[in-house]
C-alpha cells in the first residue's frame, strides 16, 4: 500500500483502546493514529506518552466535529455505547470498527449493518481471537483432514478471579452489556461458527459464583450446529484448574492444546507487533492423535501457528483502500449474538432453545 495512510479516530483508551487497538493500528501500514477519545486525564497522558504525535479529544462529539478530518473511527468504548457511536459516525459518513460486542442484541447489529450497506460503508467488528495461534493452528488441522469428520468441539476461555474486579464489564445493570456470557463468550461462540457454521439449537447454564458478583461469571453454552457438529463452550473467573483451550474430537483423531495464545500478554507487556511476533516455545505446542491421552504422551506434536493479530487491522486497511471483503462483518456478529441471546434465554428458563 502507498499513498497517504488513512487518518484513524479511536473513541476510548482503556483496556480495548490502549491495548489492542492503539498499538495494532500503529503497527498497520496504510492507518495513521490520528485521535484518541478519553476524558481521563491519566489515560491522555498515556496515549500522547506512547504515541507523541496523536491529537486528543475529551468527548465523542469533538472527534466528530471534525469528521471531515478522519478516514475511519473505532469504537473501543463501554459495550453500551457501542450502537450509538457506531451509529452516528456512520450518518457522518465514516467507516466503523466496533470492538465486540458490536452491539446488545442481534436486531440492533442487524440495523447498524443495514445502516453501513445503505451508506456503502465499512462496518467491521474486532474479533481478534479468529487470529489466535491455537485458532490458526486448528483451522489448518481441519482444512487438511487431519481429524476427519469432527463430532464434538471443547472450548474454554477460563480464568482464576476469585475477587470480582469491579467496573462496568461486572456490572450487573443489563444496559451495560457486561458478564462473561457477552464478553468472552463473544468470542468462544463467534470461533465455534466460524469453523463449523451456523446454530440450530442452543442450550446454556449461567452462575454468579464469587462473593459480591453481580453477573454471571461461570458460563457453559453448547451448541448444536445445522452441520451435525457439538459445541462445548466454557467461559468462567472462577476456574481454580484451567482445562484445555481446545479439545476436539474427530472420526480419525482428536487435537487437544493447552495455555492462552500469547499476544494480549505481550500487548500488555507493552511489546509490539515485529519479528517473531505471535509465537510460542515448543513445549506449549497441542497433540494430535488418537485412543490415548496426550498428558500421557499419546500422539504427535502439532507445532502451534504464529497468532496474528495485525492480519486483522492489515485487512481493514485492505478492505478501505483496495475494496478488498471486510475481515469480520457486522451480520456474522449478529449471528454469534443470536447464539448469545438463545443462551441467556436458555439458562433463564432452563430450556433448550431452537434457532
Amino acid at each position: 500500500m502507498t499513498g497517504t495512510p488513512l487518518r484513524v479516530g479511536l473513541v476510548g483508551y482503556g483496556l480495548a483502546g490502549s491495548v489492542f487497538h492503539a498499538p495494532l493500528i500503529a503497527a498497520t501500514e496504510g492507518l495513521a493514529l490520528d485521535t484518541v477519545v478519553t476524558s481521563n486525564p491519566e489515560r491522555q497522558q498515556q496515549a500522547r506518552a506512547e504515541f507523541p504525535d496523536v491529537r486528543l479529544a475529551a468527548t465523542p462529539d469533538e472527534l466528530f466535529a471534525r469528521a471531515s478530518e478522519l478516514d475511519l473511527i473505532v469504537v473501543a468504548s463501554p459495550n453500551k455505547t457501542h450502537v450509538p457511536l457506531a451509529t452516528t459516525a456512520l450518518k457522518a459518513g465514516l467507516p466503523v470498527v466496533v470492538d465486540k460486542p458490536v452491539a446488545g442484541t442481534a436486531a440492533e447489529a442487524r440495523e447498524l449493518a443495514a445502516l453501513a450497506e445503505e451508506r456503502e460503508l465499512l462496518l467491521s467488528v474486532f474479533q481478534n481471537r479468529r487470529w489466535d495461534n491455537d485458532f490458526l493452528t486448528l483451522r489448518k488441522l481441519l482444512n487438511e483432514g487431519e481429524l476427519g469428520d469432527v463430532w464434538r468441539f471443547e472450548s474454554r476461555f477460563e480464568r482464576w478471579r476469585p475477587k470480582p474486579k469491579g467496573g462496568w464489564r461486572e456490572s450487573g445493570d443489563p444496559a451495560e452489556i457486561g458478564g462473561l456470557l457477552y464478553d468472552l463468550g463473544s468470542h468462544v461462540v463467534d470461533q465455534a461458527l466460524v469453523l463449523f457454521g451456523p446454530a440450530a439449537s442452543v442450550y446454556a447454564e449461567t452462575d454468579i459464583r464469587r462473593p459480591g458478583a453481580e453477573t454471571d461469571d461461570d458460563t457453559f453454552i453448547a451448541i448444536t450446529h445445522t452441520s451435525g457438529v457439538r459445541s462445548h463452550l466454557y467461559v468462567s473467573a472462577t476456574t481454580a484448574q484451567l482445562g484445555p483451550r481446545f479439545r476436539v474430537l474427530g472420526s480419525l483423531a482428536g487435537y487437544v492444546k493447552y495455555g492462552l495464545d500469547p499476544q494480549e500478554a505481550a500487548l500488555r507487556d507493552g511489546q509490539r507487533p515485529g519479528p517473531g511476533w505471535g509465537t510460542e516455545d515448543e513445549s506449549l505446542w497441542g497433540r494430535v492423535g488418537s485412543g490415548e491421552s496426550p498428558m500421557t504422551g499419546g500422539g504427535r506434536a502439532e507445532p502451534t501457528l504464529p497468532g496474528d493479530y495485525p492480519a486483522y487491522y492489515a485487512a481493514v486497511a485492505k478492505a478501505l483502500l483496495e475494496g478488498a471483503p471486510n475481515p469480520v462483518t457486522a451480520r456474522e456478529a449478529a449471528a454469534a449474538l443470536d447464539v448469545l441471546e438463545a443462551a441467556r434465554r436458555s439458562a433463564r428458563e432452563k430450556v433448550t432453545v431452537t434457532l
